[in-house]
């Protein structure tokens, strides 16, 4: 029990890098919290900085949260520090709340959707797959990745926890389905002023990136 909380906190730290703060400082100076939705999140930087940058920290959001998922549950196997491969969803819960609460920016981080992806993709690659289509169809149409991702997020749920494990199986998989239902819960909260934005019809689509 004492290993498999200590690589908790390793995925929590791993999580808790503020990628979006540190490419665009590095990259072009500027402190993210200031432009934009002042979020640190990917979609924040490629509306700010363009592409690039912003699918520079998707890509380094997702990786830490697939990383220590996959990685600390093999090291962990493979040294006997943890006997139960079930410790992966602990490792990914901690990673997202890394990132949604970096103790380093006073416990105000991103909203966890590139985070997110990089865990499901390792704990649940189907489920993982039908959610970014449901995301794609949803921002093809709406033209706002902040809809996008809590539709995904709902469909994530409901995908895992009717298709991928029914009712029948909850009991002996309880630690996926915690996380399948408290992670788009976590992800439907910190969308809350998009939603807010989207029934004003205020919400920003989805076009070309606005310079600082």
């Amino acid at each position: 029990m004492l290993s498999g909380l200590t690589l908790s906190l390793v995925a929590f730290l791993c999580g808790s890098i503020p990628w979006g703060l540190l490419v665009a400082r590095w990259g072009r100076g500027i402190d993210i919290r200031e432009h934009g939705s002042r979020n640190i999140g990917a979609t924040n930087v490629w509306r700010t900085l363009g592409w690039p940058w912003g699918l520079t920290v998707f890509l380094l959001d997702f990786a830490k949260g697939a990383l220590p998922t996959w990685g600390l549950t093999r090291l962990g196997l493979a040294q006997d520090w943890i006997a139960d491969p079930n410790w992966a969803v602990a490792f990914g819960f901690a990673a997202i709340i890394g990132h949604m609460a970096p103790p380093w920016l006073g416990f105000k981080g991103g909203k966890g959707v590139a985070t997110a992806v990089g865990v499901v993709v390792v704990l649940a690659p189907i489920a993982a797959g039908l959610t970014a289509l449901t995301w794609l169809v949803v921002l093809a149409l709406g033209r706002m990745v902040s809809l996008a991702s809590m539709l995904a997020a709902v469909a994530f749920a409901i995908i895992q926890l009717t298709w991928i494990l029914p009712p029948g199986a909850w009991a002996a998989n309880w630690p996926i389905v915690l996380f399948s239902l408290l992670v788009p819960g976590l992800i439907l909260l910190r969308h809350r002023a998009n939603f807010g934005r989207i029934l004003r019809g205020e919400e920003h689509r989805f076009g070309r990136p606005k310079q600082p």
